[in-house]
């Protein structure tokens, strides 16, 4: 066995983490007799030869000895070698007429090359899977239909055998796997395409076991959408009934019960569970323990964050609470990426094991959400016909509900996870799916709850069809903490807490006031209070208590900033010496962040807080474009100190400064308004900028500032059709400008008959991505009612 492995450099070779001279190792292990032996193993290869998908010199060379052991059986656990052989020659990123085009000196083509010598190298060697259709371990047979549909190059044979298989296979996952095969084939051969429609359509009618059809009728939606028949959403919903009430041939699931995947695509799959998401970025975010180092407010935004901040635009441009909690949690992330960048090469070799472990931590949450359930295969085969519906949002939604009201519990968890991708992506009525799901708040299983919870949080305005269930789980019998961070709070009231303040609930108030007497405190509970409004006063003086507790150390802007948004937020002026402390205090790290932070607390406090004016003052003149436009706004809001403000704004709208510094300062003269109208000569300069955000931010001021719509709509119209993240911001001027904006009346429209989300992405999604989409409709609305008011 593993003949001629000593003979490979392996230390010239390399992964994820280093030289290779580790993989023999790690080869062995996949042979060994110790089940634990064999999962790290199996985990090592994915943390460091196949890292994220990735294809190295060193992965090349194990392709041999990978196939070999797949052919042996006396090794124990070849499923999961069947998988990681399925992922290392199934990604074809790039085919021989585009890798001929690619300039070998160009950074892709390594990467490039890599993709297709795997493909090539797994495909000579794929009839090694045919044999194991029929292999005695129910594993390997569940992995080898997807590794002969992907890698085989005969895939007439194939489609043959696989069809043959699945009249004496009696396993119910592998004949799903068997199917989702032929649903490959159909899509990666065209040539094939009508015949496996045609049995698939029959297969979806036969007089089989309803997982089967209900397989069937997924992977005939997913090959020929056209050919989804009208009536889809009552045949689905009655093959759920069947499966659930049919006896069940494997009652416990394992991580490969989603029926064929390679492994990356079901580690994407699974990501729709918030944990298991957090899990699978690893590699970019800080463990939670390190989390929980911040002191009594620990950050616990997610990457998604982060991603969802356009780097188009500054941070020092951003306004709002979204775009304040986006900011810090970038900057925390920054942080902690910085620190990371220097380190040696001991912490490689722990980031290294740390990665290693991501598949055997997978696999435990996935076992464990699948507890207890005898069909856990279907949020798999369901997420494949939603796929497939796509704009098909009534259908989807109809589906869901139908999900929502069946009395499997499994079957309403897998409703909301799978809701969870339809909200984000697509327009729709979902008022009833949101009662529905704030009522399975009440319901006995833990792990239901901690579904409803997580799709809640991140509904904000939409969330108010289920905040009376929010109320009751929030007051109803129920104990423990309210403010706790982290996944085991939504499984608790924390979740429940912050979806009642971000549907801007006022029953949520005194429980925040609750949470904030609690020891640590999510830093979403904070940013959430702008949701509250006027209403939320009351919480202002136990913020000021624990602003003023907060140690003016090197983690003051982590503990400081939530609680400095919050106060500004309910205008809670009697908290200015507290906010002066910090800002006098802020130490060297971090410290120009500190003092944005807090002089947006003070712009929004006003004129009562004019005894902080000499602080301000001293800050106009910061280095940081940032800080002194804030102060700018400060002076402005606390005693219209007109000429001291624009005097430090005009300084960074000159020739040679950033796009970030100059959207602050624009940003800062549009807060002023019109008082500001002789910075608009430095304001038109912006308008023909080759940075977008300078653009927008330039027309945006200019018109606050002048009320031209003429010279500034043209401005904002270009960069509504070129970006569409630039929409909100755009929109914003528009509903102000009313009828002097009746040139964007058709693009309105328009964006208001789109049943996709503007900001919808295919590679992750935001806390605030809905709640933003929602704002942007808001404002199209508002937008359109002004021009028809000013037109009659």
């Amino acid at each position: 066995m593993l003949t001629g492995i000593e003979e490979v450099d392996w230390a010239s070779l390399g992964h994820a983490y280093g030289p290779a001279d580790d993989v023999p190792e790690l080869l062995r292990g996949l042979a060994s007799d110790d089940p634990a032996e064999r999962e790290n193993a199996l985990d090592g290869m994915y943390g460091a030869v196949h890292h994220q998908g990735d294809v190295y010199d060193s992965t090349l060379a194990c392709i041999p000895f990978l196939l070999e052991l797949v052919a042996d059986p006396t090794v124990k656990d070849r499923g999961g070698i069947v998988e990681l052989l399925t992922s290392i020659g199934g990604i074809d990123l790039c085919g021989d007429e585009e890798l001929d085009e690619l300039d070998p000196d160009d950074e892709e083509f390594i990467p490039a090359a890599n993709y297709a010598m795997a493909a090539a190298a797994v495909a000579a060697g794929a009839d090694v899977f045919l044999a194991l259709v029929d292999d005695p371990d129910p594993e390997v047979r569940l992995a080898a239909p997807c590794a002969l549909a992907s890698l085989h190059g005969d895939p007439v044979r194939v489609l043959d055998l696989l069809r043959e298989r699945l009249t004496v296979e009696q396993d119910t996952e592998v004949r799903l796997a068997l199917v989702a095969a032929v649903g490959r084939i159909a899509l990666r051969h065209e040539s094939l395409r009508d015949e496996t429609v045609d049995w698939l359509g029959w297969l979806s009618r036969a007089a089989q076991a309803p997982g089967l059809r209900l397989a069937a009728l997924a992977q005939l939606a997913r090959v020929a959408p056209a050919e989804i028949p009208d009536d889809v959403v009552e045949r689905v919903t009655v093959l759920l009934d069947e499966v659930r009430t049919a006896p069940q041939n494997r009652p416990t699931a394992s991580v490969d019960a989603l029926d064929g995947m390679e492994p990356l695509d079901r580690l994407a799959s699974m990501a729709s569970l918030d944990s298991l998401a957090a899990l699978a970025s690893l590699d970019s975010v800080a463990p939670p323990d390190s989390m929980d180092s911040l002191g009594s407010l620990t950050a616990v935004e997610g990457v998604d964050d982060v991603e969802g901040f356009d780097g188009a635009e500054s941070s020092d441009g951003m306004e709002g609470a979204e775009g304040v909690e986006g900011v810090e949690a970038g900057r925390t992330v920054a942080a902690s990426s910085s620190t990371s960048s220097s380190s040696s090469a001991s912490a490689s070799s722990a980031a290294s094991a740390s990665a290693s472990a991501l598949m055997g931590q997978v696999r435990e949450l996935f076992e464990e959400h699948s507890a207890g359930r005898p069909t856990p295969w279907t949020e798999e085969l369901l997420r494949t016909l939603h796929s497939a519906l796509d704009d098909r949002v009534d259908d989807r939604i109809a589906l869901i509900l139908a999900q929502l009201r069946s009395p499997d519990w499994g079957q309403r968890s897998d409703a909301i996870w799978l809701c969870g991708g339809l909200i984000r992506v697509w327009r729709g009525r979902y008022e009833e799916v949101v009662r529905l799901v704030g009522a399975q708040l009440s319901d006995p299983e833990p792990r239901l709850r901690e579904a409803a919870t997580s799709f809640l949080e991140r509904l904000f305005e939409l969330g108010g069809p289920a905040a009376d269930a929010l109320a009751a789980r929030l007051t109803t019998g129920s104990t423990g903490p309210l403010g706790l961070p982290g996944p085991g709070a939504r499984a608790g009231r924390g979740g429940a807490l912050l979806a009642l303040a971000r549907a801007g609930d006022a029953r949520a108030i005194p429980l925040l006031a609750r949470a904030l007497e609690e020891r640590e405190v999510r830093r979403e509970l904070l940013y959430a209070v702008d949701s509250l409004g006027p209403a939320a006063l009351p919480l202002a003086p136990v913020l000021r208590r624990r602003l003023g507790e907060v140690e003016l150390d090197d983690l003051l802007y982590d503990r400081a900033a939530p609680l400095l948004f919050a106060l500004g937020s309910v205008r809670g002026a009697q908290a200015l010496p507290e906010v002066l402390r910090v800002l006098r205090g802020a130490p060297v790290n971090r410290r120009e962040w500190v003092r944005e932070a807090c002089l947006r607390t003070l712009v929004a406090f006003g004129p009562v807080a004019q005894e902080a004016l000499p602080d301000v003052r001293r800050l106009l003149g910061s280095e940081s474009a940032a800080v002194s436009s804030m102060a700018a706004r400060a002076m402005w809001a606390l005693d219209g100190s007109l000429d001291e403000a624009l005097g430090a704004l005009d300084r960074w709208l000159r020739p040679g400064t950033s796009g970030g510094e100059w959207c602050a300062a624009a940003l800062a003269l549009g807060a002023i308004g019109p008082a500001a109208a002789r910075s608009a000569p430095a304001l038109r300069a912006g308008l023909g900028s080759r940075d977008l955000w300078v653009r927008v931010r330039s027309a945006a001021a200019l018109w606050r500032v002048t009320g031209d719509a003429a010279e500034t709509l043209p401005v904002l119209l270009a960069a509504w059709e070129e970006n569409r993240h630039t929409r909100v911001a755009v929109a914003e001027c528009l509903a102000e400008m009313g009828a002097a904006a009746s040139d964007a009346e058709p693009a309105i429209r328009a964006e208001l008959s789109r049943r996709r989300r503007h900001n919808a992405r295919e590679d992750g999604a935001g806390s605030h991505d809905v709640h933003d989409d929602e704002k942007l409709l808001t404002l199209c609305r508002a937008a359109l009612t002004q021009m028809e008011r000013r037109m009659y």
